[in-house]
C-alpha cells in the first residue's frame, strides 16, 4: 500500500445499538468509533445501520475508503429471525435408494419447530427414490412444493455426506425455478439424517432474508469505495466471507457473543480464561481454552442441530438488574432490568435529587411481582436501584469503567433502601451484590470444573458496559484474578475487527487411521483458505471423540491482508515481562527455557511447580499452563521425543516456528503421532521443535 496506513473496521449489530470501530491494522489502536440505533424498522433492515456506521466512522476519522483492508460485522439477524419466527416457508426434497429408502423417507420429514409462542417453522416434504431420480422427477418434486407455498428448498440425501450428487440434482431443479436451495451435505458432513435435515431446514428458512441483507450491505460497501472483502462474524468465534454467509447463514447464530470472545482473544491476547460479558439485562459467560473459545452444537426450538456455536451460559443478571424487596428484606436481584422498566439508574443522577426520596415498590409488567424497588425523588421522577448503584457505593465500579457513575449519588439513593432493610448503606449494597453474584458464582465454578481450568491460571475477563457492576465483586468471591477489557463497551466491535477466519470440518470415522487424520486436516486447511485465510498463518487443531467416533478439524488463520501487514515484534525482555505479569512473578524469575524463530517459552519456579507461558513475536500468550516441562528436539527426532513424553503428560503441545499444535484433544498416542507426523511432513530435519508436556 506504498507505506500508507491500513485500517480494519469492525461492526457489532446489537439488539439496541449498532457500533463500529476503526482499528489501525498495524498497532491495533482504536482510531475511530461511532454508534447508532440498530435499524430494525428500516426498509433495508439492519443493513441500513451497518452502512451508516461504517460511513460515519470513516468520515469522523478522515480515513480514505481505499485504506480499509478488512471490514466485518456481527449480526443478530439470524438469531432474531428464529426467535421471532420471521422465516420463509421451506420445502424438503429427500432422496434415498434401496433398503434405506423407507427409513430415510421417515427421518427426513421434519416435525414443526416451535420458534416462538404461536410461531412454528413447518416444512413441506417430498420423497424421491434414488433409482427414480431424473431431471423430470426432481423438477416435479420442486414444483409441487413451490405450489404449496415453499419459498426455499432443502435437498437432503440419506448418504449425501459421502456423495452429494443427488442433492445437487435437486439444487439444479430448484434454481431453474428461481428458488434458493440448501443442500444437507454443505451444512454438515456428519451422519444423522434427521439432525442434518433439521439443520438444513433452519438454515434455509432464513436464507432469503439473509441473502437480501448481504446483497444490500455488499453493494453499499462497494459504492463507498471499500474493496476489501466483506466478512461476517460466525457464532463460533471466527469470520467467513459474505459469499459463504449466503450459503450458510445459520452459522451466524450467536455471532454477537462470539464477537466479544474474539475481542478477548485478539485485543487482550487471552489464552485461557472465562469471559464475562455484562450488558444491562443479561450476562453471557463462557470459556476460552488453549486460545480457542469452547463450542457446542446450538439447539433451536429444543432440537439439536449441527450448527457449531459458542458454549455460552446466559444469565438474567447484569448491570441494570433491579433490586426486589418485601416485608423489610431483600428478596432478589433481577432478572428485570432498569432498561426494560424504563427507569434511569440512580448512580448516574445528581446526588441532591435523592434528598427526601422514598422507596416505592412497583410492578414492572403484567403478571410480575410488585416488589421491584424504585426511588421516588422529590421532583416526582422514579429512579432504579441496580447492581451498578451497589458497585458504585462500595467502590468496585472505578473511574474509567463504563459502569462508574456518581458514588455520592449511589450512596444517597441507597440510604432509604438501607433503612427499609434495617441495614447500613454499605451492608445493603453488599447484600445486593452478594444476591446478584449468587447466580454467577456457581456457573463459573461449573465451567472451571467442566473444562479443567487451572484455578491459579484462570483469568476472569470482564466485557460489556456493565462489567464493572459484577465482575470485581464476583472475582473477589471466587478468589480469581480478573481484568476488565479496555474499551469494554465496544469490545464486540473490536473483536469483529480483529477476528480470524475460521472453519470446522467434522466426520464420523471409526478408529481413524493416520491417512484419515491427514485428509481431514487438509480439507479444513483448504476450506479456511477458500474463505480468505492466508495459508501460511493457518493452524489446524484435530480432536477425536472415541465415544461418538466424531473427528473434528478446526482451522483458524489470519486474512490475506492481515498476514501481509508487518506487526511490531517484541524482544526477549518484553516477552519475559508479558509472561511474568501473567504468572504473577518478578521479572527476574521469568526465564526463557526454549525458543523457535516464532515463539519463546518462558517459565518461573512457583511453589515447586513450573508455570509456562508461550509468547509469540507479537507478544500474545499462546500456551498458558500452571506446571509444564519443555523438551527440545529436531524435526527428525521429534516423534521419538513425543512418544517418550506422552504417557506421563496430562496435555501435550508441539511448537513449530510460530505455530502451536495442540494434541490434547486426541485420545491416544497413535493418533497424536499421526497428527504430529502430518505437521512435520516436509519440515527440514534440523528445524528446532519444542515439546510442551503439561502436568496436573
Amino acid at each position: 500500500m506504498d507505506g500508507r496506513r491500513a485500517y480494519r473496521i469492525g461492526i457489532d449489530v446489537g439488539g439496541t445499538f449498532t457500533k463500529a470501530v476503526l482499528v489501525d491494522d498495524d498497532t491495533h489502536e482504536i482510531v475511530g468509533r461511532y454508534s447508532t440505533l440498530t435499524t430494525h424498522a428500516d426498509a433495508r433492515g439492519v443493513a441500513a445501520g451497518v452502512v451508516e456506521v461504517f460511513r460515519r466512522v470513516l468520515e469522523g476519522s478522515r480515513v480514505a475508503p481505499e485504506d480499509v483492508v478488512f471490514l466485518a460485522h456481527s449480526t443478530t439477524q439470524a438469531t432474531n429471525a428464529l426467535l421471532e419466527g420471521d422465516v420463509a416457508p421451506v420445502g424438503i426434497v429427500a432422496i434415498a435408494s434401496g433398503p434405506a429408502a423407507p427409513l430415510a423417507a421417515k427421518q427426513s420429514r421434519i416435525d414443526g419447530i416451535e420458534l416462538a409462542p404461536g410461531r412454528t417453522l413447518r416444512s413441506g416434504h417430498r420423497f424421491v427414490r434414488g433409482e427414480e431420480l431424473t431431471e423430470g422427477t426432481a423438477a416435479m418434486a420442486v414444483r409441487a412444493l413451490q405450489e404449496e407455498g415453499a419459498r426455499v428448498i432443502v435437498a437432503t440425501s440419506a448418504f449425501g455426506v459421502d456423495d452429494g450428487s443427488d442433492e445437487e440434482a435437486i439444487r439444479d431443479a430448484a434454481t431453474a425455478r428461481g428458488l434458493p436451495v440448501t443442500c444437507g451435505h454443505e451444512i454438515s458432513k456428519l451422519y444423522g439424517l434427521a439432525t442434518r435435515t433439521r439443520t438444513a431446514v433452519i438454515n434455509a428458512s432464513i436464507l432469503p432474508r439473509m441473502i437480501e441483507t448481504a446483497d444490500l450491505t455488499q453493494q453499499s460497501v462497494r459504492e463507498a469505495g471499500i474493496a476489501a472483502p466483506l466478512m461476517i462474524m460466525r457464532g463460533d468465534g471466527g469470520v467467513m466471507d459474505v459469499n459463504e454467509m449466503r450459503r450458510r447463514p445459520a452459522m451466524t447464530m450467536l455471532s454477537g457473543p462470539a464477537a466479544s470472545v474474539a475481542g478477548a482473544l485478539m485485543h487482550l491476547r487471552l489464552s485461557d480464561g472465562i469471559y464475562f460479558e455484562v450488558g444491562g439485562t443479561s450476562t453471557n459467560i463462557g470459556v476460552i481454552r488453549n486460545g480457542r473459545p469452547t463450542v457446542k452444537y446450538a439447539r433451536v426450538g429444543g432440537h439439536e442441530t449441527y450448527v457449531s456455536s459458542l458454549d455460552v451460559r446466559v444469565l438474567g443478571i447484569a448491570g441494570g438488574s433491579l433490586v426486589r424487596a418485601a416485608d423489610g428484606r431483600l428478596v432478589d436481584v433481577g432478572p428485570r432490568s432498569a432498561h426494560i422498566a424504563g427507569l434511569p439508574y440512580a448512580a448516574f443522577a445528581a446526588p441532591d435529587v435523592f434528598d427526601g426520596a422514598t422507596v416505592e415498590l412497583f410492578r414492572p409488567g403484567p403478571g410480575e411481582a410488585a416488589d421491584h424497588v424504585a426511588l421516588r425523588s422529590r421532583n416526582g421522577v422514579r429512579y432504579a436501584v441496580t447492581t451498578t448503584c451497589a458497585a458504585n457505593v462500595l467502590g468496585y465500579a472505578e473511574a474509567g469503567m463504563h459502569a462508574f457513575g456518581s458514588p455520592d449519588a449511589a450512596r444517597a439513593a441507597m440510604e432509604p433502601l438501607a433503612a427499609l432493610l434495617g441495614m447500613s448503606v454499605d451492608a445493603a449494597a453488599r447484600a445486593i451484590l452478594e444476591r446478584a453474584t449468587d447466580k454467577v458464582v456457581p456457573v463459573i465454578e461449573q465451567l472451571v470444573a467442566e473444562y479443567g481450568l487451572d484455578r491459579d491460571q484462570a483469568m476472569l475477563v470482564g466485557e460489556g458496559g456493565g462489567a464493572g457492576a459484577l465482575m470485581p465483586f464476583a472475582a473477589e468471591r471466587l478468589g480469581l484474578r480478573h481484568v476488565i477489557s479496555p474499551d469494554a463497551e465496544v469490545i464486540s466491535s473490536i473483536g469483529v475487527a480483529l477476528a480470524l477466519v475460521r472453519e470446522v470440518v467434522e466426520r464420523v470415522i471409526a478408529d481413524p487411521a493416520p491417512e484419515d487424520l491427514r485428509a481431514i486436516r487438509r480439507e479444513a486447511l483448504d476450506a479456511v483458505v477458500r474463505l480468505g485465510a492466508a495459508a501460511e498463518t493457518v493452524e489446524v487443531t484435530i480432536e477425536v471423540d472415541a465415544h461418538s467416533q466424531r473427528v473434528r478439524a478446526t482451522a483458524v488463520g489470519a486474512s490475506e491482508m492481515r498476514a501481509r501487514s508487518h506487526r511490531k515484534r517484541v524482544g526477549e525482555a518484553e516477552a519475559r515481562a508479558v509472561a511474568a505479569r501473567s504468572m504473577g512473578v518478578p521479572l527476574a524469575a521469568a526465564a526463557v527455557t526454549g525458543a523457535t524463530d516464532g515463539m519463546r517459552l518462558i517459565q518461573a519456579p512457583v511453589d515447586g511447580r513450573h508455570p509456562l507461558r508461550a509468547v509469540d513475536l507479537e507478544g500474545a500468550i499462546r500456551i498458558q499452563r500452571s506446571n509444564a516441562v519443555v523438551a527440545r528436539a529436531h524435526a527428525s527426532d521429534a516423534l521419538a521425543a513425543l512418544q517418550a513424553e506422552w504417557d506421563d503428560a496430562h496435555e501435550m503441545f508441539l511448537v513449530l516456528g510460530a505455530h502451536v499444535i495442540d494434541l490434547s484433544g486426541l485420545p491416544g498416542r497413535d493418533q497424536a503421532l499421526a497428527v504430529a507426523r502430518t505437521e512435520l511432513d516436509g519440515v527440514p530435519a534440523d528445524t528446532t521443535v519444542l515439546l510442551v508436556a503439561a502436568y496436573r
